[in-house]
């Protein structure tokens, strides 16, 4: 039997076919039925293998989230292709870097992007460039239109490349994170169990998605969680607080980043009564504000549900649905998911004591392949007991709770997204009048981390912020862009010349009122 993660979504849809599988909530509604997906996602891969690529290829997308951006998904998966998703907001330059590196086979942009990344994908000897917009328009559409919408799964072994994921580290160039088909399915299963996802029997769940699908929260935990278990979703394109309350009574789960909880709350129609049929709200992807796990229970009568992933391992820990088994306790991430080992390890490289902050590592079968054609630092990351190092600092108390303390590697977390310092700092150091840069994360109340930069400008020069900010706006993404940007004289080192970037946090950690 295939291990093909698709062939095992595709096996929980239910019987009926016309019922519906996800409503769009922007705009006029539309109603897409698992026959639908079943039948748009064939004739998607049909296109794709008619373009006779080789086995494995990689199949790079950068577009607006669509419904049919998810069928895409699905659909490469059903193809035995390697799907590559890639920030909407990622500029040429970070463009250039992901395609160079991947050499996907197929790229998919939006049709407002076609000029400049067809250049690029062409020049890095990529053969075949569609579009897709959110509006159902574009060129991948139109070619799959023309194809049949019957087509048998290729089959995949458990080990076999499902997706890449680019990460990094703050020193380096980005890493693509290679997830198996194996990886993703374990992980969608235990989930499943783990947050009490309810058969059509039980009452069914009906899941609001308002995150983007091109990071491990939106595309994997969520859209499996639905797909998995036969569950409708209403679907928003873009995170817009009163809509997504106004849609709660018809919806039992939501699942968002921290930044969203905080939007929700600020807005007077989130009471009990709204969040009255809701039955779990999930938050990830940075840390959650204790006052802002308070400030949600008192408000809508529901307790945040924590958990703690990367995009290296997918879920990994996570607070008990079940309330016999615990409570949701906040500032921490719960226990390892089943068939997961977590373990914090000291510098000696001892285990830590119980309650003893140290270096958080973890295996299980969710653990991804290494990186892509990065063998040495695949085995710089794993321990030579096969023990994956997260980066994350942080302790294990006696009934086996994780709790997140920090992040060895400097890693910036602002509204969900992941900002790596040494990034910024190599785009920053190269405009013209700076001579050095430190990038740093300070506490937001909306953001979690607020990206801030602190510089020295060059001898006789004198850069302004706002100019600098402008220049780095159309280099990178937005969410990387430093809030507020300040010039010093100097930057404070230890002896050994480093720049203590603990200093810089103090220094500016009360900027944003946190």
């Amino acid at each position: 039997m295939s291990d093909n993660l698709f062939s095992a979504l595709r096996a929980a849809f239910p019987a009926d076919l016309d019922q519906v599988a996800i409503e769009t909530a922007d705009g006029p509604p539309l109603h897409y039925t698992w026959r639908d997906l079943e039948r748009g996602t064939a004739m998607l891969a049909n296109l794709l293998e008619s373009l006779d690529l080789p086995a494995g290829s990689r199949v790079a997308v950068q577009t607006e989230k669509s419904v049919e951006a998810l069928m895409l998904y699905l659909a490469v998966l059903r193809a035995g292709l390697v799907h590559l998703p890639l920030n909407s907001a990622y500029q040429s330059a970070e463009m250039a870097y992901f395609i160079g590196d991947a050499e996907p086979a197929v790229v998919v942009c939006a049709g407002r992007s076609f000029g400049w990344v067809s250049k690029l994908a062409f020049s890095a000897g990529t053969a075949h460039v569609f579009t897709l917009n959110d509006d159902r328009s574009g060129s991948l559409l139109q070619r799959a239109a023309v194809h049949s919408d019957q087509h048998a799964a290729a089959d995949r072994e458990a080990g076999d490349l499902a997706a890449i994921l680019y990460t990094s580290g703050t020193t380096g160039r980005s890493k693509g994170a290679m997830l198996t088909h194996a990886n993703l399915l374990s992980n969608a299963r235990v989930l499943k169990e783990c947050w009490g996802w309810r058969t059509p029997e039980q009452g069914g769940d009906v899941l609001i998605h308002a995150l983007p699908i091109f990071h491990v929260h939106g595309l994997f935990v969520a859209s499996h969680g639905a797909l998995l278990n036969g569950s409708k979703m209403i679907w928003f394109s873009k995170f817009d607080p009163q809509a997504v309350i106004a849609r709660m009574p018809e919806a039992t789960v939501f699942m968002g980043v921290p930044t969203l909880y905080v939007r929700l709350l600020a807005e007077p129609a989130l009471n009990r009564e709204a969040c009255r049929h809701m039955r779990l709200f999930i938050s990830g992807s940075a840390p959650l504000l204790i006052e802002t796990f308070d400030a949600f229970r008192e408000r809508s009568g529901h307790t945040i549900l924590e958990r703690y992933g990367m995009s290296e391992t997918v879920m990994l820990t996570s607070n008990p649905y079940d309330t016999t088994q615990g409570e949701r306790r906040g500032g921490t991430v719960g226990r390892a998911l089943a068939g997961v080992g977590v373990r914090a390890v000291g510098e000696a490289r001892g285990l830590c004591a119980t309650d003893e902050i140290g270096a958080i590592e973890v295996r299980g079968p969710n653990v991804f392949k290494g990186y892509w054609r990065m063998p040495e630092k695949t085995r710089e990351e794993f321990t030579a007991d096969g023990w994956f190092k997260t980066g994350d600092v942080g302790r294990i108390d006696a009934a086996g709770v994780v709790t997140i303390v920090g992040r060895s590697k400097d890693l910036i977390i602002s509204g969900g997204y992941n900002v790596y310092p040494a990034e910024v700092e190599s785009v920053l150091n190269e405009l013209p009048g700076v001579l050095e840069s430190a990038v740093i994360g300070v506490p937001h109340a909306d953001f979690g981390e607020a990206v801030v930069a602190v510089l020295v400008a060059r001898p006789g020069a004198a850069p302004q912020a706002g100019a600098l900010i402008a220049a780095l706006k159309a280099q990178i993404a937005n969410f990387k862009v430093p809030k507020q940007l300040f010039i010093v004289t100097d930057l404070p080192r230890n002896a050994m010349g480093k720049v203590q970037k603990n200093l810089l946090r103090e220094q500016h950690k009360g900027l944003f009122g946190g």
